[in-house]
């Protein structure tokens, strides 16, 4: 750890050059001195704030530095985070559960792709409304954000359990679960996704990535003991009651997220100085950086493709024989239906492949902070994409499908979770882009809503029309192929920038060595044990040379003295 201290040198006897510094040095901070934000982040403008984070030191206390923070209200901000993704996208890579019962029992003479369009409308929930609730959250807001997803979730699966009559056999109707799973659900998602990512990240600087990466693993988590919980408690207790019980379980963990995800005291909230102009909700300098533009087309390739796999995979299971749908004894598919081969419920695909990208979450987020979040994400993205344009579509037994769904798990976890840790590693050091970081980033899912939106609905065309699984597979993995390759054009332009934006500090290095002037900092490092002036004038030193030469004049006069 390294500790950072700030002070002030002890003016010197009044020297001429000491006055020659009053005249033509400001003194130091008074109460008509600028304040921290005497220019407008909202208007591009560089503050002095902007200036004291990137690395130039102020006036300030004692400042520690470490790879993990020390107080307990991160560890439990990050674990309240980790069940604000465990109730957000979490359900959404639960949803093929739910979709495998609606076809099977509530609604089995529907169309596959309505089934799709639920569960695609819960994606568009989430995406569409990023924007705003990163927007939001950089005003700080957070605490309606969360009060009001907790009660839209729970609202949302508790009027799912009371409105498909008994929950049995054709009982089902398509409008209540859509208004009810797809939308009232889909918005209090919305609160939890993007908050869940940036009110922790600002209590983890250091390791950012593999923060934000464990708040990612609750997605995975969540798809593992949503969908075993549904099928077993279904079993038992029939459908309706044990979505009563999903929903009882979101609304515990959700309360304690409400109560324990705080963003980090010291971290800067800016308002706009009006919610009705539109640049409190659009920036658009982001446009104007090639990076983002890149790296949200990739985004939006990536859902146009990715939960097409999720949410048809059980059905393709039980249609090529590899298992069978629990409680219901037979498989089911767009046509003709394979003989049975293998003895496991197709649940427990599902579930293996949310667990299994837990460890790729976790494992890209740490790899992120050693060798950069957009690196480690275009080439899981590319490998994602090989996978299912080569195995996926090929597998010919239990075995491949089992390696298939193991090894899709792992680095589908690290696509899905990376997106915010790459938006972050794509805006650099600079500190003005990074104040913007929950804004850009949900800008940046905003756009990839209405693909998340149109994806599944074509998959789900795909599968009707053609009546195999083998066009589902090939969409979802040219998709990713394409995000894959907007990616990498978001790395090459990311390192053309690297350059400008180095030139582009150094002309602003006048602008804040007058501010270290005015302030006369001294810099202690513990670490280098060393004491390096920034920012210190040329009047400080010529009054330091003018005091030494009055001293050797001085000695000088008392040897003469002697000598007489």
């Amino acid at each position: 750890m390294t500790t950072i201290s700030f002070q002030v040198a002890e003016p010197g006897p009044p020297t001429d050059a000491s006055q020659d510094a009053r005249r033509t040095t400001p003194g130091p901070p008074s109460s008509a001195a600028p304040s921290l934000f005497d220019s407008d982040p909202e208007k591009g403008g560089s503050t002095r704030l902007d200036r004291a984070t990137s690395g130039q030191p102020s006036q300030q206390a004692e400042i520690e530095e470490g790879n993990w923070p020390t107080e307990w209200r991160a560890w439990t901000t990050l674990c309240a985070c980790f069940f604000l993704m465990f109730n957000s996208w979490g359900l959404v890579n639960a949803y093929g559960t739910f979709s495998s019962y609606y076809k099977d029992v509530l609604l089995p003479d529907t169309d596959a792709l309505y089934f799709n369009l639920i569960g695609a409308t819960e994606c568009f929930m989430v995406l569409i409304l990023s924007g705003v609730v990163g927007r939001l959250l950089d005003a700080g807001l957070y605490k309606y954000l969360l009060g009001t997803g907790t009660f839209l979730i729970t609202l949302g699966f508790m009027m799912l359990s009371i409105s498909n009559g008994n929950g049995e056999w054709k009982q089902g109707s398509f409008a209540n679960i859509e208004a009810t799973h797809g939308i009232v659900a889909g918005l209090g998602m919305a609160c939890f996704f993007v908050s869940s990512s940036q009110i922790a990240a600002t209590w983890f600087h250091r390791r950012k990535s593999l923060a934000i990466g464990i708040v990612a693993s609750g997605a995975s988590i969540s798809g593992l003991v949503y969908p075993i919980m549904l099928r077993f408690l279904t079993t038992s207790i029939g459908f309706n009651n044990a979505v009563r019980c999903v929903a009882g379980l979101i609304g515990i963990t959700a309360l304690f997220s409400f109560f324990f995800a705080t963003p980090n005291p010291k971290h800067i909230h800016h308002s706009p100085g009006s919610w009705m102009d539109h640049r409190a909700w659009v920036d658009f300098e982001a446009f104007q950086y090639k990076p983002f533009n890149w790296f949200t087309a990739s985004i939006a390739f990536l859902f146009l493709g990715f939960y097409p796999v999720f949410f048809n995979l059980e059905e393709w299971a039980a249609y090529k024989g590899f298992g069978y749908k629990a409680g219901i004894g037979r498989t089911s598919g767009p046509g003709e239906h394979r003989p049975l081969t293998a003895g496991l419920a197709t649940y427990y695909m599902l579930a293996i492949m949310n667990a299994m990208s837990t460890f790729g979450r976790v494992g890209a987020a740490w790899l992120s902070d050693h060798f950069g979040a957009v690196r480690v994400h275009t080439i899981a993205t590319g490998v994602s994409s090989l996978l299912l344009l080569l195995l996926w579509t090929l597998a010919p037994n239990f075995d491949v499908a089992m390696v298939f769904v193991a090894f899709f798990g792992v680095f589908s976890g690290s696509v899905i979770g990376l997106p915010p840790a790459s938006m972050a590693n794509l805006l650099g050091k600079d500190p003005r882009r990074q104040a913007k970081l929950g804004q850009w980033t949900g800008m940046m899912y905003t756009f990839a809503g209405i693909p998340a939106l149109v994806g599944p609905i074509i998959a789900g065309h795909l599968i009707s029309e053609y009546k195999t699984y083998i066009t589902v597979q090939l969409w979802s993995g040219a998709c990713l192929m394409v995000s894959a390759v907007c990616m990498g054009i978001a790395t090459m332009y990311k390192h053309r920038e690297e350059p400008d934006m180095v030139t582009s500090d150094q002309s602003d290095s006048t602008d804040q060595d007058e501010d270290c002037r005015t302030n006369n900092p001294t810099i202690r490092s513990n670490a280098s044990s060393r004491t390096v002036s920034s920012g210190v004038s040329t009047v400080d030193r010529r009054r330091d040379e003018q005091q030494n030469e009055k001293s050797d004049d001085e000695a000088k006069k008392a040897k003469d003295d002697e000598r007489a």
